[in-house]
């Protein structure tokens, strides 16, 4: 005689089929995202204002790319920058860095947008025609971080001549852009503890938050001992509950690390999950995401 009210197996198990189908339809739905968004190769015709940055006497335009379609100039340009802006902070180590940053660079996920001198330039149409030299690069991936799809930077490097002029901040707010037009949760980026710079930059400036992913959040011992934070800008209710939760814990940290920064002439450059650049920005992805 069975309990009246009380849930049976066949129910349990059909709990558990429509609980997976559910699972397996977002993944189907995120990861559709993911591949519709890496699809479009040419993300700067969403945004023509951004083709062209004239501003601080600074005059340069924008072009797209992807990382399996790089030129061996471009390849060269950018192992050389890389080297410039990353060889003093990674030391020793790198050697082995600069063969992973290698591979990294020329994956067929890796999306990217080229900074280029156009002095000549007075409008963004003016820029195919008078597009000069390479200062700068932003490579930027779409990926989901804990189920949520995220655009996640890999590296933004400048060139020292273009830093300190808001090119960075621009960057920055073109790939918020592209991320919300292809629905990404968020944008999410790595910086290293000891670029003070560049956590006052995004913690203050463009109002990041450590992630909830982030090793000092995660395990908040073993995390203090990690050189890095994980920053990110949720853009709805889901990526904010997930990735960012409650930051009021992260107050007196974020306060005790910005206490010491003197005022500062700001140097735009990599953002890495590696050791500090001798520039302004600094970030890197997690060893999930690309290691």
């Amino acid at each position: 005689m069975g309990s009246k009210g009380l849930p049976t197996k066949h129910s349990n198990n059909k709990e558990k089929k429509l609980k997976r189908k559910e699972i397996l339809e977002k993944k189907k739905a995120m990861d559709g995202l993911i591949k519709a968004a890496s699809a479009d190769k040419h993300p700067l015709h969403s945004f023509p204002s951004f083709h062209h940055y004239h501003r601080h006497g600074l005059s340069v335009c924008l072009e797209s790319g992807c990382g399996d379609k790089l030129s061996s100039p471009t390849k060269q340009y950018i192992m050389n920058l890389l080297k410039v802006n990353m060889e003093g902070p990674y030391g020793s180590e790198w050697p082995s860095e600069e063969k992973v940053k290698r591979r990294e660079m020329v994956v067929s996920e890796a999306r990217y947008i080229f900074v280029h001198e156009a002095p000549n330039a007075s409008s963004p149409t003016d820029c195919e025609e008078k597009r000069g030299s390479m200062v700068g690069f932003v490579h930027y991936r779409f990926t989901l971080e804990e189920e949520i799809p995220v655009l996640y930077v890999y590296e933004l490097q400048l060139e020292p001549r273009v830093q300190a002029k808001g090119l960075g901040k621009f960057l920055m707010q073109l790939i918020e852009l592209i991320a919300r037009k292809n629905r990404m949760g968020a944008v999410v980026l790595t910086v290293q503890k000891a670029n003070l710079l560049a956590m006052d930059f995004y913690l203050n400036k463009l109002r990041y938050v450590i992630s909830a992913i982030s090793p000092s959040r995660v395990h908040p011992l073993v995390g203090d001992e990690k050189s890095y934070e994980i920053l990110c800008k949720a853009f709805d209710c889901e990526a904010e509950a997930i990735l960012e939760q409650d930051n009021s814990v992260n107050l007196a940290t974020t306060c005790s690390l910005l206490d010491c920064l003197v005022p500062p002439v700001l140097h735009f450059s990599p953002l890495n999950h590696s050791p500090p650049t001798s520039t302004f920005l600094s970030l890197n992805p997690p060893a999930s995401v690309s290691r």
